[in-house]
């Protein structure tokens, strides 16, 4: 019957998308077990356990017999809501115990006891659109143990049901942010609290390389403000998202929104790199001219681009083979390519260079040359082409003889008009008394 239970219970998870009418949804609980090795270190082992986060009322039967139960029942937050119109795989969900390090606030709503235990449940979206982080609370009738609560945490069985509500909740659209240089971004944060009047403190920090700012910060019970980027109109319906302004190289790292309502305290991460797309460009125009055997440095220039990973590929084929889509003969790739050092410039951006040597044949007069650029900034690589034309030296010799027979004759038919034109000016007869 168990059997039966799970595949029904993965049958229905499986149908489509999540919606606020889902009732559940499984997810991974990992567990702390904190000891004092032999040599008197303090060490964590972390346990890995399922779980299944299920919304209804308190006392409901749960889903799924064999895992624990978080039974999230109603409040004024409802952690579906943030992630409605997902598709179930597509859903990444971790619970976690909450420390409140020895912090003992009687959390003010109705009905609350006067003891709570806090876990946090992290809801990802697995191609990185969204982060949310809600912590539930689960009433107690057992005081906090003290500081380092984390030593004493109670046990929790297998098929443990603990009936919570979501207290506090904090969500990123933009966990991850790919910025140019010299563009303006808005890093999404926004939070709500289950109850109001709360005193709520919130934070942006940046971080990058051991290296960590203050960005803003705002605390309602005063209504004190440090720094900007953050309107304030904005705070008072739960939206935090910080504007960055132009972004500069130094931009780039880790930028941390961070709320709290003690003794919670949330935060999300939003990482933002700086991705500066290359400036492509030949040494050679549309189309180049060489003489049979005349050899010929061509150099394609990848300018400004940022990170310094970039592919820079010549090739070579007909160009009547270079619009077609089936049936056309691949490019052929040139193996005889060298590459300069990377150019760190002054903006912090790279400069690379792929050249060659091309001595013209008459076989190759007409084929075209491509280079092919590719960056982690482009959907599709920047290519430059050429078209080569080789000429035989005989064909250039004739070639220059008649342009000089051409100005000769030139020159000698302006000095015959000038001639003809003077001869034909009318003379002046006077008579004199």
């Amino acid at each position: 019957m168990g059997l039966i239970l799970k595949i029904l219970i993965y049958l229905y998870l499986s149908a489509g998308v999540w919606s606020i009418q889902n009732q559940w949804l499984p997810c991974q609980f990992t567990d702390e077990h904190v000891f004092t090795n032999n040599e008197g270190h303090t060490e964590t082992r972390l346990i890995h356990r399922e779980a299944m986060l299920q919304f209804g009322q308190k006392g409901d039967a749960p889903v799924n017999q064999n895992a624990i139960t978080f039974l999230i029942t109603g409040s004024k937050l409802d952690l579906r809501r943030y992630v409605e119109g997902v598709e179930e795989e597509q859903l990444e969900c971790e619970l976690r115990r909450y420390s409140t390090e020895g912090i003992y606030v009687r959390w003010p709503v109705m009905g609350a006891q006067e003891y709570n235990r806090w876990f946090l449940c992290t809801l990802r979206h697995s191609r990185g659109l969204f982060t949310v982080a809600g912590f539930l609370r689960h009433p107690s009738d057992q005081p906090p143990p003290g500081e380092q609560d984390y030593r004493k945490w109670p046990p929790i069985p297998d098929r443990e049901v603990l009936t919570t509500t979501v207290a506090m909740a904090i969500k990123t659209k933009t966990p991850s942010v790919k910025a140019g240089l010299m563009s303006q971004q808005k890093l999404h944060c926004q939070f709500d609290v289950d109850h109001k009047g709360a005193n709520i403190t919130v934070e942006w920090h940046w971080q990058h390389r051991g290296e960590r700012n203050k960005l803003f910060s705002y605390t309602s019970r005063t209504g004190h403000t440090q720094g900007s980027g953050v309107e304030l109109k904005a705070l008072a319906t739960g939206d935090a998202t910080y504007t960055l302004p132009l972004s500069k190289m130094s931009s780039e790292g880790t930028y941390i929104c961070s709320v709290s309502v003690n003794p919670l305290f949330g935060s999300v991460d939003i990482n933002l790199h700086i991705e500066e797309p290359p400036r492509v460009s030949l040494n050679v125009g549309p189309t180049f001219s060489l003489l049979e055997g005349q050899e010929q440095k061509v150099v394609c220039e990848a300018n400004s681009y940022y990170p310094l990973d970039v592919e820079i590929v010549w090739y070579e084929q007909d160009p009547a083979a270079s619009g077609q889509r089936v049936g056309a003969p691949l490019p052929k790739v040139l193996d005889n390519i060298l590459l300069s050092s990377h150019k760190h410039n002054q903006d912090r951006t790279y400069s690379l260079s792929a050249f060659f040597y091309l001595k013209a044949s008459l076989r190759q007069s007409g084929k075209q040359f491509t280079c092919s650029v590719s960056h982690h900034s482009l959907k599709m690589p920047i290519k430059k082409s050429f078209i080569l034309n080789v000429e035989e030296p005989g064909s250039w010799m004739f070639n220059i003889a008649l342009g000089l027979i051409v100005i000769v004759l030139l020159v000698i038919l302006f000095v015959m008009l000038r001639y003809l034109h003077s001869v034909r000016r009318p003379y002046c007869i006077c008579s004199v008394y």
